[in-house]
């Protein structure tokens, strides 16, 4: 006897209760093996596939969280915004203040690069450049690309002149300041490495590098007013100074 075939709908609440899905397990679930079929139910609840294992899990749109890279996980499994791996390589080398090298990338996608750079080097989709030795991966575009070698050789440069001991001090000033005063601080310390400085910075401190531009703008657009130890009409009360009633009676 044939299986029921599921709707769109039923295949929606499958996913968001398993969050992601093989082809084979989609498949087993609508009762066929036509893969065609599940891709149609999918594109009618906008669905992601996974750039880990080969592509092989599914999900929902409205499941994913992207972080501010448009990068997700669920477990060991991997999704992106631009899709495939090599979309994703290529718009973040683009998209990064410093460019990339091969570990870092391999770091930050949780998968192996190395093929897929090769091969948009090759299509000329990512340029690599040397820098000590080692490739870094960068833009396509020559004006972004210069600012990401800048922004790299002073990320280098500060990193080789930063001891243990300096960044151990700092981490803790940093624990002595309030919210919008650490903020600040690190708005301060990445205008000083320029391009890439934001993301440095917040990596140093561990902050999120949108809450070190949030500090860098403010510092830049003035738009910074000095907090007052009290708030305006606080405090104790100003005591007026009694002066004693003359008596109505004059003394002889």
């Amino acid at each position: 006897m044939r299986r029921t075939q599921y709707r769109a709908e039923d295949l929606e609440r499958f996913l968001m209760r398993h969050v992601v899905a093989t082809m084979v397990e989609l498949q087993n679930f609508l009762g066929t093996s036509v893969d065609k079929t599940v891709l149609r139910k999918l594109k009618q609840r906008s669905y992601r596939s996974s750039y880990s294992h080969g592509g092989r899990y599914y999900t929902l749109e409205k499941i994913a969280r992207f972080d501010h890279r448009g990068l997700w996980s669920y477990n060991t499994v991997r999704f992106s915004k631009q899709g495939t791996l090599m979309s994703t390589l290529q718009h973040v080398a683009h998209e990064s203040p410093g460019g990339y090298f091969a570990d870092e990338f391999r770091q930050l996608l949780g998968v192996s690069v190395k093929v897929s750079l090769l091969r948009l080097v090759a299509k000329g989709q990512v340029v690599r450049e040397k820098v000590a030795n080692r490739y870094l991966y960068c833009s396509t575009q020559s004006a972004i690309r210069k600012q990401q070698l800048v922004s790299r050789n002073l990320m280098d440069l500060a990193e080789q002149e930063l001891s243990d001991e300096a960044k151990a001090a700092i981490i803790i000033f940093l624990s002595l300041l309030d919210e919008k005063q650490r903020r600040l601080y690190a708005g301060v310390e990445a205008l000083k490495y320029g391009l890439g400085g934001d993301k440095w910075i917040a990596s140093l401190l561990g902050m999120h590098p949108q809450t070190v531009a949030r500090g860098r703008r403010e510092l830049v657009a003035g738009d910074v007013e000095s907090d007052r130890a009290r708030k305006v009409g606080g405090g104790r009360k100003p005591v007026e100074k009694k002066h004693r009633k003359s008596s109505r009676r004059s003394k002889p």
